[in-house]
Parts: structure tokens; C-alpha cells; sequence
């Protein structure tokens, strides 16, 4: 580090950051979550030229998806929480820390990233050149099921099993923890993503209906569940019709899109399952008493606490604010630094 970053880095502010595959969110040392935005970045079609001087990023993209002319794109650059577009993930970070910061010209900031526990090497380098090439003075990297578990109040530093399970847009993320690290994990690629695409396969198969993927997002935040619900819903979806090629509505029930992504949801349980078979006997006991705690946008999913609970017959909890939970988690790594050093990966 030369003497320029150091004299910089004076006058910035520390930040942790949840890179997900579907939302990035951002956690300034001593102030919490600042930014809480979607992963998107809207650009000119055959460039890396991202729109509105770098600033067609997050909401502002999103709202593009599936609407654009043929000269723009609207890029998610990670997938299945690993980056697959490395210029254009780095014009993301290097919007939001510029975001994150104000008016702090450059400053370069220590950040806290967390990373899906099954990526690797290779990815994880990638991660943090990205981030130091975006503007960050130091780059540490944590895994997901650790900064869930701080984020959830955990008490992950205890000789105590503590299962946590974290359902994010790309991945979900299943591990044991005890003594500030984790025993047991398990990194599978199916999570709130995949839910979505289960929704537009069926109502493509079901209605001969075209949806597209912020409808069926809609779709599973508003009538989605795991779980039958005590009261079922219906809603109104358009689409394009497949045999007429003209616009069209039609209503769908909440035990359909139930149906529609069971297969994914059984996928994610039979994971937890791998990882309680894999956890040593001594934490198996804590676990029937501290139980299953759930994380992650897939958290808010209707029902998924109470299909977990059945299928493992452990208590299961949905903690706080679960969407927040992995950046609360960062945020807590920077108040922390020197006594969870242990548990970071920190760039040289």
C-alpha cells in the first residue's frame, strides 16, 4: 500500500458489503445499512459502458429489465453468487462504495465482503480484485454463513452449534457453527432465483403464458408459499400469450405457484439434511435445542419455516429482518476487526 492510499484511507469510513446475486447491500461502520439495492447495471449493448455516467445501477437498472431497446441491456454480473461479468461487477462496487461515501472524494475504504462458502479460489480472487480495483483500500472476505450468523445474533464464538441456513437469490448457504467457525457447510446453487424460473416454467407449460422474471418475482412475494396457507390466494398475471403472440391476462392460485416450486424448495431441505447428517454428534444435541435459523430473502418465503421444521423435526426460526442479516453481519466483523480477524480472508 503506498503512502497516498494510506493518507486517504484517514478519511474514510469502513464498510461491510453483502454482494448477492440478487441485492447488494451496504453497511457503514457505526450507521448501519445505508444502500439496500438490486444487483443490475443497465448498459450499452456491446460495450461496458454503463448508462447515465455510471450511474444506471441498482433500482434505476432493474426497472429496465425486460423493458429496454435493442441498445441497452440490463446485466446482473453475478450469478449464482459468484461474478460472471468481472467489468461489469466492478462498475457496480465501485458505485455503490462512491455512493456509500458521499461526498468523500477519494477515500479509500476498508471493506468487509461476504462470499458464498463454496466458491473458489479462483472466484474468491476475483471478488477481491474487483473490489480493490472499485476503490477499497483493504479487502477482507467472510463467508455467508458466518456474517448470517453474526447478523443473526448467533452466538457463534461459543462452543454452542448454531445451524444457520441462508436462502439468498443465487445460493443457499447451510452451515454449523461453534468457536467462530463453521464445521459444517454446505454451498448449494438453488435459491430465490430458481424459484422464479420454476414460476415461468409453469405458467409457460400450464397457461401457454410468457411472464418474465420481475413478474414472477411479483408472483412468489404475493402469493408464494411452501406451506399450505390458512386462507389461499389468487392473482391477476399478464403476460404474452405463446399460440397468439398478443398480450394476455389470466388468474393463478397460490397452491399452483406452491406447486410450481416445490421441487427447488425439496432441493434446499434435502441440503440442510446433508449437513445435519454430516454434524458431530456433540452439536446434533445443541441443535435439537437451539434449533434451524433461517436468513435470506428465501426467509420471507410463506411457509418455508414451517415445511423445514416438518421435514427435520427441529425447531426452526425465522431470525429478524432475514434479507439484512448477512450485511448486519459484516457491520458487526468491522466493530469487531481484531477479534474476528480469524474468520477473514484479507487481501495481501
Amino acid at each position: 500500500m503506498n503512502i497516498i492510499d494510506k493518507v486517504l484511507g484517514l478519511f474514510s469510513i469502513d464498510m461491510g458489503i453483502d454482494l448477492g446475486t440478487a441485492n447488494t447491500l451496504v453497511c457503514l461502520k457505526g450507521q448501519g445499512i445505508i444502500i439496500n439495492e438490486p444487483s443490475v447495471v443497465a448498459v450499452k449493448k456491446g460495450t461496458n459502458t454503463v448508462l447515465l455516467n455510471g450511474n444506471a445501477v441498482g433500482d434505476v437498472a432493474k426497472d429496465m429489465i425486460g423493458k429496454t431497446p435493442e441498445n441497452i441491456v440490463a446485466i446482473r454480473p453475478l450469478k449464482h453468487g459468484v461474478i460472471a461479468d468481472i467489468v461489469t461487477t466492478e462498475a457496480m462496487l465501485r458505485y455503490f462504495i462512491r455512493k456509500a461515501q458521499g461526498k468523500k472524494w477519494g477515500a479509500k475504504p476498508r471493506i468487509v465482503i461476504a462470499i458464498p462458502s463454496g466458491i473458489t479460489g479462483v472466484e474468491r480472487q476475483a471478488v477481491i480484485d474487483s473490489t480493490l480495483r472499485a476503490g477499497a483500500r483493504e479487502v477482507y472476505l467472510i463467508e455467508e454463513p458466518l456474517a448470517a450468523g453474526i447478523g443473526a445474533g448467533l452466538p457463534i464464538t461459543e462452543p454452542i452449534g448454531s445451524m444457520i441456513v441462508d436462502i439468498g437469490g443465487g445460493t443457499t448457504e447451510v452451515a454449523v457453527l461453534s468457536l467462530a467457525g463453521m464445521v459444517i457447510s454446505q454451498s448449494v446453487r438453488i435459491a430465490g432465483d430458481d424459484l422464479d424460473e420454476a414460476i415461468i416454467q409453469y405458467i409457460k407449460q400450464t397457461y401457454n403464458l410468457l411472464i418474465g422474471q420481475q413478474t414472477a418475482e411479483r408472483i412468489k412475494k404475493e402469493i408464494g408459499s411452501a406451506f399450505p396457507l390458512e386462507q389461499e390466494m389468487t392473482l391477476e398475471v399478464k403476460g404474452r400469450d405463446l399460440m397468439a403472440c398478443l398480450p394476455r391476462k389470466t388468474t393463478i392460485r397460490s397452491e399452483e405457484v406452491r406447486e410450481a416450486i416445490m421441487e427447488p424448495i425439496n432441493q434446499i431441505i434435502q441440503n440442510i439434511k446433508i449437513a445435519l447428517e454430516k454434524t458431530p454428534p456433540e452439536l446434533a444435541g445443541d441443535l435439537v435445542e437451539q434449533g434451524i435459523v433461517l436468513a435470506g430473502g428465501g426467509a420471507l418465503l410463506r411457509g418455508i419455516d414451517k415445511v423445514i421444521e416438518k421435514e427435520t423435526d427441529l425447531p426452526v426460526a425465522i431470525t429478524e429482518n432475514p434479507m439484512t442479516a448477512v450485511a448486519r453481519g459484516t457491520g458487526e466483523v468491522l466493530n469487531q476487526l481484531d477479534l474476528l480477524r480469524t474468520v477473514l480472508c484479507m487481501s495481501e
